[in-house]
């Protein structure tokens, strides 16, 4: 009974954020008709969405466990420079770029697993609180990428990811293509695998899940290497986009992937969350960062944080509030 439970949670949050995206279609096809209910425009929301998407699946699985992953960004931007470097090294322009870039790609992946690891340790194994972990590992992801490029913009970048970044297959573009495969395939470990339900009951009561033989180290460790896999992939896609990479790039999507993490139902105090939810409130964040885009100046980029901040509380309310009523 209880399994049937949460699975009608997860099915209540997906159901709420396809209503919330379509709903913000809509919005956007009235505000500027000329302009955003075009191929174009939906080709480019889905190519941007990718990049934050990423990063905020790997942000709400940590949360569902009951921590959260402040590093991500970091991290990102650290794999990002560190296949920058390599491709700028390796690669002459000419020759085999098809394996030059699958070995630059997998030492990227590296990095992430190698940082997720880290983040597992100092919260699992040294029981630090995740907050406090992964802001001070984040700081170390970014100080070791101002080390490597000495403070400045790691910048030509051979572009042979460029035609990735720009790729369409079938008309949808293969970014977020990349997006999606990596969001099914998350949503298959937390839906139907064993290891999916512990990162759950971890989340729901950590004492419980010791007591019934559960080894929290092993599921914590697991968790956040799933959330460096997926920086460094966001990392990818940054670099892939920009043809250039930097420490600092992107620093307000910690606050964009906890939105995100948040909007799709996401429990931060852990136990319950819709992977599948999370991704399409990727996209719903991306369309109102578009629409914000096509008023041009009439809107100052600086009132977007406070935009964000504004949707965070509410979410965060009206989540409590319907989480609360299911309790009665």
């Amino acid at each position: 009974m209880k399994q049937k439970k949460i699975i009608l949670i997860k099915d209540t949050y997906i159901s709420r954020m396809l209503f919330v995206l379509a709903a913000t279609a809509v919005f956007g096809a009235i505000l500027r008709p000329q302009v955003f209910p075009t191929l174009g425009t939906a080709e480019a929301v889905m190519r941007q969405s990718a990049e934050y998407g990423l990063l905020a699946l790997g942000v709400a699985v940590c949360m569902m466990s009951g921590g959260i992953d402040l590093s991500a960004v970091y991290l990102a931007n650290l794999s990002s420079i560190i296949l920058g470097i390599f491709l700028k090294n390796q690669w002459d322009g000419q020759g085999a770029a098809g394996s030059v870039i699958c070995a630059g790609i997998l030492i990227a992946v590296i990095t992430g697993i190698l940082g997720g690891i880290l983040n597992g340790f100092l919260i699992g194994k040294m029981k630090l609180p995740a907050m406090l972990a992964t802001l001070g590992s984040g700081q170390l992801f970014m100080g070791i990428s101002l080390v490597i490029t000495k403070g400045k913009a790691l910048n030509g970048v051979p572009s042979v990811l460029n035609g990735f970044a720009n790729a369409n297959i079938l008309g949808v573009p293969a970014l977020f293509l990349l997006f999606a495969a990596s969001g099914a395939i998350l949503h298959i470990i937390m839906t139907y695998t064993r290891f999916g339900q512990e990162i759950f009951l971890v989340g729901t009561n950590i004492k419980a899940a010791v007591f019934s033989g559960l080894n929290e180290v092993k599921i914590t460790i697991r968790t956040y290497v799933i959330s460096g896999i997926l920086a460094a992939l966001s990392g990818i896609v940054i670099l892939s986009r920009n043809s250039s990479a930097k420490a600092d790039f992107g620093t307000s999507y910690v606050l964009l992937t906890i939105l995100i993490a948040v909007l799709g139902g996401t429990d931060p105090d852990g136990g319950s969350g819709s992977v599948a939810a999370v991704a399409v409130a990727a996209v719903v964040m991306q369309i109102i960062s578009s629409l914000f885009n096509m008023f041009g100046a009439a809107i100052n980029t600086f009132y977007r944080n406070i935009v964000w901040g504004i949707l965070l509380v509410a979410t965060l309310i009206i989540n409590h509030y319907f989480n609360r009523r299911k309790r009665i």
